[in-house]
């Protein structure tokens, strides 16, 4: 490694000549290698553990759920056309179709906050900050499979200057970046993020219809269509079935739905849902919905890989379950129809939508949320209750995790203030 060191040390493009190049080479580089300067003094410690490392620990237990959304958009998508409807029945051609239309999400999303990351950070002269990286991972993870790629382009853009740029950058930002970007496409093009044709990939607005190859779109050839012609003359070696096999001139099948579990209760309740999903669909996560937020389990690892290590707070996601089940046996007590939102089962919400995924990577974000001990069980267990009410209550927005959490967002700085408040208070009337 030491010659690796030595190169990226000769290459160091100068700070005041080139900042932009010295910007990339600085992230680059502190990637790779720890820094050696450390802080002065005998009570100072030098710890393993930098915030880029910290950042790494989070996108890491993201993994389970990226591994999933993919291969659902697959499994959703063929099974939107009645072809390979069991979960594993075509394996290879669902986890590919899931790739082909993740990757663009990924790249787009990584390639436009972080180039905006880079040109702030080199108008400051300052390093790259370290803050985007978990922000790049979930906005894929929170938007629906076909999302148009221009527009996802504006809402990160949106979400990185406005929410985090324009308040000085990582660490100062007050709401949580990755849900802004959300919260500005669902405002601002409500039908791309809504409804039941959104969560499965690669079907059209108007009539349910199948995209037919050769994949033409506004006059160039789309990325996904030559990408399943590249994989089809591979799987065509291998003696697989291929793309082409099964999606030329087709349309969805008759009775299919695209509808996710909150839809369906917001329209009938409880057993409307029971009707199309099962409850070990809906825990496993083999149901439409955004990318990452399905599968209940694999996100619960990832929570406790967070736990684990001590970046995540136990006290948050406790206090927040507790919230959200408080509002849901209130909700079950005052039910009168049991067609209605208000009777569906108070433990069905935490795996009819994404309870988990708010609760374990958009809640604890430790920027965002309270700082004091007290504070973070006011504010989880008020981000469950609020999320509740929205959900249940607002006939417009069958989900409440985003809108609870940057709602507390901005509250959170007065419960900390409250708290630490009442602690002065109670000191001075002891002494």
């Amino acid at each position: 490694m030491k010659p690796i060191l030595n190169f990226l040390e000769r290459i160091e493009p100068d700070k005041k000549k080139s900042p932009f190049l010295h910007t990339l080479y600085d992230g680059f580089f502190t990637f790779l290698y720890a820094p050696a300067s450390v802080t002065k003094g005998g009570v100072h410690l030098r710890d393993g553990m930098d915030l880029k490392r910290t950042m790494v620990m989070v996108v890491l237990a993201m993994q389970l759920c990226y591994l999933f959304g993919t291969y659902n958009i697959g499994h959703q998508h063929f099974k939107a056309i009645g072809e390979y409807v069991g979960f594993m029945e075509g394996f290879h051609l669902k986890l590919i179709h899931g790739l082909i239309k993740m990757l663009p999400i990924f790249i787009v999303a990584h390639v436009v906050g972080l180039g905006i990351e880079f040109w702030y950070a080199a108008k400051k002269g300052h390093p790259i900050e370290e803050g985007f990286l978990v922000t790049g991972a979930l906005i894929p993870l929170l938007m629906p499979p076909d999302i148009p790629l221009w527009m996802l382009a504006l809402a990160v853009a949106f979400a990185v200057i406005i929410g985090k740029e324009a308040f000085g950058g990582t660490g100062m930002n007050i709401l949580n970046v990755a849900l802004l970007a959300r919260v500005f496409i669902f405002f601002a093009y409500p039908g791309d993020i809504s409804g039941d044709e959104c969560w499965i990939s690669s079907i059209e607005k108007n009539g349910l219809e199948f995209f037919a190859a050769p994949y033409y779109h506004q006059g160039m050839l789309d990325f996904h269509g030559w990408a399943h012609e590249f994989f089809d003359w591979i799987f065509g070696a291998l003696s697989l079935d291929t793309f082409a096999s099964v999606e030329a001139g087709k349309q969805v099948v008759d009775s299919y739905t695209g509808a996710t579990p909150l839809a369906l209760a917001k329209l009938g309740g409880w057993d409307a849902v029971t009707n199309v999903y099962s409850e070990g669909q809906m825990l496993w996560g083999a149901i439409p919905g955004s990318i990452g937020e399905t599968s209940k389990p694999l996100i619960l690892i990832g929570a406790a890989i967070l736990l684990i290590t001590g970046i995540a707070s136990w006290r948050v996601m406790l206090s927040m379950f507790l919230g959200a089940a408080v509002t849901g046996l209130l909700f079950n007590a005052a039910a009168g129809d049991a067609a209605s939102f208000l009777a569906v089962p108070w433990w069905a919400h935490f795996y009819m939508g994404s309870f988990f995924f708010a609760m374990a990577f958009m809640a604890t974000d430790p920027v965002t949320a309270a700082s004091t001990n007290t504070g973070k069980w006011i504010y989880g267990f008020l981000i469950g209750m609020v999320g509740m009410i929205v959900r249940v209550l607002n006939p417009a927005y069958p989900e409440g995790w985003m809108l609870a959490i940057l709602f507390m967002n901005v509250f959170a700085p007065l419960i900390d203030h409250y708290v630490l408040q009442a602690n002065i208070n109670k000191r001075l009337s002891r002494a």
